[in-house]
This record gives structure tokens, C-alpha cells and sequence, in this order.
């Protein structure tokens, strides 16, 4: 089963989600504020985090972003705050899903496994390693060989766009926020141009061609590769 980290600060609503998720198999471990939270995620590379918006010091937010930062597993944020801007906020510095409080250990399980499940489906097909070629019908990519061919022809990709696109088809169904993005891949080489992953996006999706359409956009957060639009065409 999966290792998930809750970050909580209360303590005895974290001791109960622990309990529950560990009578359900899996492997738990709890941080209390912010720092810990990013300690122990790098320590233990959980295969999700449960996390509460507001934490002492370094708050659920920024937790998020700096999970983002390095990190791939699902976030589902627990808030108290029921605004629907407090939400996309969430979404857009990396969170996959929220559940408000007060909420019903029944439904956080449900959603718990819902994002499992999706992990799950999203390695199906890849390699422990990544080095296996990924293909979604006509389009083929080799991580190894740095190369892409889409009904057997190169892309005539530039290295980010390679990038994009390998990360894309790594995690398909996963929605990536701008953010996250514009971190993952420029990194410090990130001029400040605030639009720089819709233009790789728009270049990408001309590049790809029909299959461009895949790469849909989720409106207020990012985007995201769903090769079944492909299929419905």
C-alpha cells in the first residue's frame, strides 16, 4: 500500500485520519507545521501528502509550493476557508484536490484512493526506470534518446519543449499548474515572462498536430495531457 504523509496540526484529528488509513493498509507518517512537513517529505518521498491550509508559520500554501518544487506525488489540501478564489488558489500552486472541513473520514478515504488510483494509472505502461520509449497512438517518445516521433516522423522538438512533453506524457490525466511548470523547467533560467508556458504550450500543440489537442487546458491552473481526446476524434 502507499505511504502518505498528513500534515496537520491538530493533532487529534490528525491522529484519527492516521488511524483510519492505517487500518486501511497503508504506511502513514505525520508532521505537525511546515517545516516538518517538508523535512519529512523529503525524507520519506510519500506516495501522497495530505495537507491543511492553515499551519502555524509556514502555511499550507506555501508547503505546496515548495512540495512543487521537487516533488510529484498528489497534494489534497484540507481548508477550512470555502471561498471558491481560496480554491483555485490552492489548485494553482500545485494542490490535485481539497476537501473542506469539517469533512467525513469517508469521504477523505474516497478521495485518498481516488488519487492512489490515479498514480497508479498514470505509471501504467512506463518504466521504473523511464527509459522505456512512451507512445499514445501516433506519437512516440524516447526520454532516453531525447527524440519524438509522431506516425513515424521527428519532431523537430527544442528542449523544453521535450521536456514539456515528456512530463506531459508521464503523468497524463495530472494537471500541472503554470507554476509548477515554469519551476520544473526553467528553474533559475525563469526570466520573469509570466506567459512563457502558454507560448511552449501553443508551440508544442502546432508541433503535434492533431494530438496537439491533448494537451488541454484547465482553466485558472494549467494544463494537462489526455490522449483519449485523441482517440474520440
Amino acid at each position: 500500500m502507499a505511504m502518505i504523509l498528513i500534515v496537520e496540526d491538530e493533532v487529534a484529528l490528525s491522529d484519527l485520519v492516521r488511524s483510519h488509513l492505517e487500518k486501511e493498509g497503508h504506511r502513514v507518517q505525520q508532521a505537525f507545521d511546515g517545516r516538518q512537513a517538508l523535512a519529512a517529505a523529503d525524507r520519506a518521498r510519500p506516495d501522497l501528502v495530505i495537507l491543511d491550509w492553515m499551519l502555524p508559520g509556514l502555511d499550507g500554501l506555501a508547503v505546496c509550493r515548495e512540495l512543487r518544487r521537487k516533488h510529484l506525488m498528489p497534494i489534497l489540501m484540507l481548508t477550512a476557508r470555502g471561498d471558491v478564489a481560496d480554491r483555485v488558489t490552492g489548485l494553482q500552486v500545485g494542490a490535485d484536490d481539497y476537501l473542506g472541513k469539517p469533512f467525513s473520514i469517508v469521504e477523505l478515504a474516497a478521495r485518498v484512493a481516488s488519487l492512489l488510483r490515479r498514480v497508479a494509472l498514470d505509471s501504467a505502461g512506463v518504466s521504473s526506470d523511464g527509459s522505456q520509449p512512451i507512445a499514445f497512438g501516433p506519437l512516440v517518445l524516447d526520454p532516453v534518446g531525447h527524440r519524438a516521433t509522431l506516425a513515424g516522423s521527428a519532431l523537430d522538438l527544442s528542449r523544453r519543449e521535450m521536456e514539456l512533453l515528456e512530463l506531459l506524457l508521464k503523468h497524463p490525466g495530472r494537471t500541472f499548474s503554470r507554476e509548477f511548470l515554469l519551476e520544473r523547467l526553467w528553474g533559475a533560467d525563469f526570466d520573469g515572462l509570466d506567459r512563457a508556458v502558454d507560448t511552449q504550450i501553443v508551440r508544442l500543440r502546432r508541433k503535434l498536430g492533431d494530438m496537439g489537442d491533448c494537451i488541454e487546458t484547465v482553466w485558472g491552473v494549467g494544463y494537462r495531457f489526455r490522449p483519449e481526446l485523441h482517440q474520440l476524434r
